[in-house]
């Protein structure tokens, strides 16, 4: 068999075993996607879609400053939670990589997915429990004597969302950055040690560094999809914790108006898509910069 029959053999054979997940791919991401962009430019009255192209849902967007709001709202909230659920988890994966025996990291990560095995729904309702009026925290300080009536601020607001959101997406965060800090050489933190550079110096010089492609992960997944969720906000955040998510599952499932609600769900998706495109770019040009 020549050279040429080969390659195009191997490529055939790499090509049928990459078709069926990319047609799958295609199928549940790509098409969806489609659809949500076509319904955008259409208008809906009722059960009667028209399916003429027009820029009136975008218009009304723009016009309503009722979407800005909320589209505002799910940004702060999530670059809070972003903020503080990475805050927490690299000092947790930092001490999972660097002070824990390895033949006890299994069990340290297999503790850390805990979480995962119940419902995201009962870990939310959990919280309800936890924050209520009449909840654990509120008992506790009413009971230990330091406050007279229980806290009414720590729920049925964006402070109860952003502290459910950050518990629930801790362990998408660690896990990232974990894995980034296992990687790096540790020669190079002794040697840095060696040149006379303190514990604090080495690892703003070496460790962070070097373990920012899991600290970009970590942001990029905790960051986009808590812009999506709408189960947490509508159970925790009372009338003043609403996301635009709950906006579009209003307008599809309440409103009957998916053209609508696709609409919102399009300029939500271009904010975060050029946020994130944004984010990365500027990590790159830091690490370059470093370099």
């Amino acid at each position: 068999m020549g050279l040429g029959s080969f390659a195009k053999s191997e490529g055939g054979r790499a090509a049928t075993l990459l078709a069926p997940p990319f047609l799958y791919a295609l199928a549940l991401l790509a098409l969806p996607i489609l659809a949500v962009v076509l319904f955008s430019f259409w208008t809906q009255d009722f059960m009667t879609i028209d399916t003429r192209f027009t820029l009136a849902n975008y218009r009304e967007f723009f016009d309503k400053p009722i979407y800005g709001v909320l589209l505002g709202r799910s940004l702060m909230v999530s670059g809070i939670v972003t903020l503080v659920t990475v805050l927490l988890a690299y000092p947790v994966a930092y001490f999972l990589s660097f002070h824990v025996p390895s033949h006890r990291k299994s069990l340290w990560l297999f503790l850390i997915t805990i979480p995962f095995w119940t419902s995201y729904l009962i870990r939310v309702f959990l919280w309800k429990v936890i924050l209520g009026y009449n909840g654990v925290i509120n008992s506790g300080l009413v009971g230990a004597g330091i406050i007279d009536e229980p806290l009414s601020f720590i729920l049925y607001n964006v402070n109860a969302v952003i502290i459910t959101l950050a518990h629930a997406f801790a362990p998408f965060a660690i896990l990232p950055i974990f894995v980034a800090l296992e990687k790096i050489d540790r020669s190079l933190i002794e040697a840095s040690r060696d040149l006379g550079e303190t514990r604090l110096t080495t690892f703003f010089r070496v460790t962070l560094p070097l373990s920012m492609p899991g600290l970009v992960a970590a942001v990029l997944i905790v960051f986009i999809p808590t812009i999506g969720d709408y189960v947490t906000p509508e159970l925790m955040g009372g009338a003043g914790g609403k996301l635009i998510a709950n906006m579009i599952q209003t307008q599809f499932l309440q409103l009957n108006n998916a053209p609508m609600g696709a609409a919102i769900a399009m300029v939500a998706m271009v904010c975060v898509t050029a946020i994130a495109l944004v984010f990365v770019a500027l990590n790159r040009r830091w690490l370059r910069g470093r370099g």
